[in-house]
C-alpha cells in the first residue's frame, strides 16, 4: 500500500521541522553549556532534518508546486514552534502571537487558491 504524496510529504515535514526547532531552539534551556558545543550539537541534530527536509521537497514537487511546498513548511514551522515554546520552553502563546501566526495562515490560504 502506498501512502498519498501529500500525506507522505506533510508526514516528513512535520519531523524535519521538529528536528530543526530542536536545533536551533532545544539549547535554550541550557544557557550553561558553552556556545561551541551548543553549535555542534545543533549541527548534529540539523542532520536529520535534512535527512527528512530533501526527501520531503523532493517527493512533494510535482503535486505541490515550488510556493506550495515552502507554505506548507512554514505552516508547520510556526505550529510545531507553537507547541514547542509552550511545552518545552514554558513560554505562553499571547493574542498577538496568535493574530500574527493567523495573518500568515491567511496568506497561506491565498496561495493555495487556483
Amino acid at each position: 500500500m502506498s501512502l498519498p504524496v501529500p500525506v507522505v510529504t506533510i508526514s516528513l515535514l512535520i519531523l524535519s521541522n521538529t528536528f530543526m526547532t530542536f536545533a536551533w531552539y532545544g539549547h535554550l534551556r541550557f544557557r550553561e553549556v558553552p556556545l561551541h558545543w551548543v553549535i555542534l550539537a545543533s549541527w548534529g541534530i540539523a542532520f536529520f532534518e535534512y535527512l527528512l527536509q530533501v526527501p520531503a521537497n523532493r517527493i512533494g514537487y510535482g503535486h505541490f508546486s515550488a510556493a506550495q511546498l515552502k507554505t506548507i513548511q512554514e505552516v508547520i514551522t510556526l505550529t510545531v514552534f507553537v507547541a514547542f515554546s509552550a511545552l518545552y520552553l514554558k513560554e505562553s502563546l499571547t493574542w498577538n502571537h496568535a493574530l500574527g501566526f493567523g495573518f500568515i495562515a491567511l496568506g497561506a490560504f491565498f496561495i493555495f487558491r487556483p
